[in-house]
C-alpha cells in the first residue's frame, strides 16, 4: 500500500505482529451521525491515521453526511450505514444480518466507536477481529461490548472527548488540529465577488432557532452588508434588497463552499455552525438553552452569544470579558463594528 506524501510508514516493533491492535492493518471508525458530531470527530480520526499511515482506515457514516468525508486523505474508504433500515427495536434486530454480510469483506483489527449507542457497539463487535475501543459515557449498555472504554468523565466538549479516546491509544495530541473538509461547490448562479455575511438562523433542534422577526432585525441592522440566508426551514422570510435567500436551496457541498467564503458567519447552534467553526474563525454562534462549553464552537477566536452577552470562546469562563448584547439586533450592531 502506498503512503501519502509527507508521511512515513511505521513498522511494528519486533514483538508486535502486523494486524494486531497495537499495529492495525485495518481500522474501522464508527461515527455515522450527526452532522456536527462527524465534524467534531475529524481531528481525532486524522491523528489515528497519522499514527498508523499504512493502515486501511474506513469510516462508517450515514449517507447524508458522507459528503463531509469526500477527498479526505485520512479516510481510505467510507462505508455507508443504512440508518433508515434500523429504526426501533425491530430495526436493531436486523443489524446482525447486515453486519455479518459486511464483515466478510470489512473486518477490522481496531474498531473505534465514537457513537456510543447499542447499535454502534453491536456493529463494532460483529465487524471486529481485534480490539474495540469506545467512550466511558456510552449509552444503552454499549460499553459492555468494548474491550476498552476511555474515561471521559469531566471532559465537556465533544472534540476533547474524542481526542481523549485517541490519547488513550497512546497517540500524542499534536497541534494544530486537522479539520479537513471538502472544498465544496458554489450554488448555481451565486457570485462571491461581493463580500457577504452568512446567516444560518434556523435549526431542527427545539428552541434553538431565531424567529423570522429576529432574522429580519439582524439583516436590517447589518445593512448595507450583503447577507446570505442559508439552511433548512419551513419558515418564509420576507425579502430585503441586500439579502440573498438561499434557504432550502443548497446542498451540503454548496453550504460548505459558502461557509468557507463568508466574511463572517452567524449561526444558531447546529451542524452547519460546527462546519463553520472548522473552516472559518470569523463566527458568532447563537445559543438559547444549549451549553456552549459542551456544544459551542471549538476555535478560541469564535464568538458566542448567550444570556444577553457576547464572549469569545477563549474567554468563556470570564465575566469581565462579556459584552452586553440583549437582542439579536445588538449582535448585528456588534458585528458591524468588528467586520469593517
Amino acid at each position: 500500500m502506498s503512503v501519502p506524501a509527507g508521511r512515513t510508514e511505521s513498522a511494528p516493533p519486533a514483538n508486535v505482529a502486523p494486524g494486531s491492535a497495537a499495529h492495525p492493518r485495518d481500522i474501522l471508525v464508527i461515527k455515522p451521525s450527526s452532522l456536527g458530531d462527524v465534524v467534531h470527530a475529524l481531528p481525532a480520526v486524522a491523528l489515528v491515521k497519522q499514527r498508523w499511515p499504512d493502515a486501511r482506515l474506513r469510516w462508517l457514516i450515514n449517507p447524508e453526511w458522507a459528503p463531509l468525508l469526500e477527498g479526505n486523505p485520512n479516510v481510505d474508504e467510507t462505508v455507508l450505514f443504512p440508518r433508515g433500515d434500523f429504526r426501533g427495536l425491530a430495526g436493531i434486530a436486523k443489524i446482525p444480518t447486515w453486519a455479518r454480510a459486511m464483515r466478510r469483506e470489512q473486518r477490522a483489527d481496531l474498531v473505534l466507536d465514537f457513537q456510543g449507542l447499542l447499535r454502534s457497539a453491536l456493529i463494532a463487535r460483529l465487524c471486529s477481529r481485534g480490539d474495540i475501543v469506545g467512550l466511558s459515557d456510552a449509552r444503552e449498555g454499549a460499553r459492555f461490548f468494548y474491550h476498552r472504554a476511555t474515561d471521559v468523565r469531566g471532559i465537556a466538549h465533544a472534540v476533547d472527548r474524542y481526542l481523549a479516546l485517541v490519547k488513550g491509544l497512546g497517540i500524542e495530541i499534536a497541534q494544530p488540529l486537522d479539520w479537513t473538509l471538502p472544498a465544496g461547490n458554489p450554488p448555481a448562479g451565486f457570485s462571491a465577488e461581493a463580500p457577504f455575511i452568512l446567516l444560518h438562523p434556523f435549526s431542527r433542534g427545539a428552541g434553538k432557532s431565531l424567529s423570522v422577526a429576529d432574522t429580519l432585525d439582524f439583516c436590517r441592522t447589518v445593512a448595507p452588508w450583503r447577507v446570505v440566508l442559508a439552511g433548512r426551514t419551513p419558515e418564509t422570510v420576507p425579502s430585503l434588497a441586500h439579502v440573498t435567500d438561499l434557504l432550502n436551496r443548497t446542498t451540503l457541498s454548496e453550504l460548505i463552499w459558502l461557509l468557507r467564503r463568508a466574511a463572517f458567519v452567524v449561526s444558531v447552534d447546529s451542524g452547519p455552525m460546527h462546519i463553520a467553526a472548522a473552516l472559518n474563525p470569523r463566527l458568532i454562534s447563537l445559543h438559547t438553552w444549549s451549553d456552549p462549553a459542551k456544544v459551542g464552537p471549538y476555535r478560541p477566536e469564535a464568538w458566542i452569544w448567550k444570556d444577553g452577552a457576547l464572549v469569545q470562546v477563549k474567554d468563556l469562563g470570564s465575566q469581565e470579558a462579556r459584552r452586553p448584547a440583549a437582542t439579536i439586533a445588538d449582535v448585528g450592531r456588534f458585528l458591524a463594528t468588528v467586520i469593517e
